[in-house]
């Protein structure tokens, strides 16, 4: 099968960029597969081309343009520059949900994450909405096959954009390859040089993400006050939008907002951390619960969205709304024997072995498939 994907996300270094490079790793070894990769990007379509090549695919299997998104959107709306001319030999294109091509004759595939801009509109930047509206209303029109990530997400394409459910197919995300070769490559030095370089000389508890409303950030630093004394909190991500920042809690010394840190000092932190507190509001899967369960770190996350299926009962779940219930959790991982400990270590590794991106490509050429046989 000639699978045409979208490459572009993979420049902008968030989930759907980790989605993208391992989906089209796991297709490349796939032998059902033959994989066309297709990019657009102003000043990056460089680093389009060396992670194309990183990935062993050759130029002749790649389409890359020198054209930013917003152009490329203008372009397509005229139905101008298809897919099918640039890559002739594709029989069905997987693109992301930001943007869709012009080619209504081409089978469409597109994976949905997560609808937060829909249920949080404020929390949004205006035309990346607009933008995103567009996307979903094309899919929508043209009977796309669309991949949701997670059950949760799938009852929310349902609801909020009336797609109907046998068009919408559910495939787990698994863990990034990237994780596990930063594991395998980083040395003992190394791994002491960047707990130095991060001042990690306390215990601590660990959150991963961009600061954002939906993550409940508030209610997280106020379940961890009281425990200040005996651990530090760590909030590792990039600034967003919540009102969260090392200025606004100068009064809480222990508590530490390190922004954006590097793969290696990611590794790092779930390494050494007492435990993961990620009890978010809203998640389309959840993914650093299952970086946080190969490095063997005990999560404590919340009992709704998506956050259920992927920590099943390998994680202490939480009321997210209640900050007596969030620090109830802390307190029960942090007092665990060393007994209930091995036990949760072996829940976790089962529940790890449940996500493969071997399986996400058998899965996601399923949905291939079905998306031929419709247009034909």
């Amino acid at each position: 099968m000639k699978i045409g994907l979208d490459f572009t996300p993979v420049l902008y270094g968030r989930g759907v960029s980790r989605y993208t490079m391992n989906l089209a790793r796991a297709l490349i070894d796939n032998p059902k597969a033959e994989l066309f990769l297709y990019g657009s990007s102003l000043r990056r379509k460089t680093e389009l081309s060396q992670k194309a090549r990183a990935l062993g695919l050759p130029t002749t299997k790649t389409a890359f343009q020198k054209l930013p998104p917003t152009l490329l959107s203008k372009i397509w709306r005229f139905n101008l520059n298809p897919i099918s001319k640039q890559l002739p030999e594709i029989e069905v294109f997987h693109s992301w949900d930001w943007l869709q091509p012009p080619d209504k004759k081409l089978p469409l595939v597109s994976t949905i994450h997560d609808l937060s801009m829909l249920k949080y509109p404020d929390t949004a930047h205006p035309d990346l909405f607009k933008a995103h509206q567009k996307s979903w209303q094309i899919l929508k029109d043209r009977e796309a096959e669309i991949i949701a990530v997670s059950q949760a997400t799938k009852k929310d394409i349902i609801n909020l954009l009336g797609i109907p459910s046998f068009k919408i197919h559910v495939i787990p995300e698994a863990l990034p390859r990237e994780i596990q070769l930063i594991n395998e490559t980083l040395s003992e030095e190394q791994a002491e040089q960047i707990k130095q370089q991060l001042k990690l000389n306390r215990p601590y508890l660990l959150f991963v993400g961009t600061r954002e409303p939906r993550k409940n950030l508030i209610r997280l630093i106020e379940a961890w006050q009281p425990l200040a004394e005996d651990v530090d909190l760590i909030i590792a991500g990039a600034k967003g939008w919540d009102e969260t920042s090392q200025e606004n809690y100068a009064s809480l010394p222990n508590l530490r907002f390190l922004e954006q840190v590097s793969d290696q000092q990611l590794n790092v932190l779930y390494a050494e951390a007492e435990a993961l507190v990620f009890p978010s509001l809203d998640e389309g899967f959840g993914l650093p619960i299952l970086e946080a369960f190969y490095h063997g770190t005990p999560v404590i996350t919340a009992h709704t969205s998506a956050l259920v299926e992927v920590a099943g009962n390998a994680a202490e779940l939480v009321d997210p709304t209640q900050v007596e219930d969030i620090r109830r959790g802390i307190e029960l991982i942090l007092n665990e024997d060393s007994q209930a400990q091995r036990q949760r270590l072996q829940r976790m590794i089962i529940r790890s072995h449940m996500f493969s991106w071997h399986q996400v490509a058998e899965q996601t050429i399923s949905v291939y498939s079905q998306a031929i046989k419709h247009y034909a």
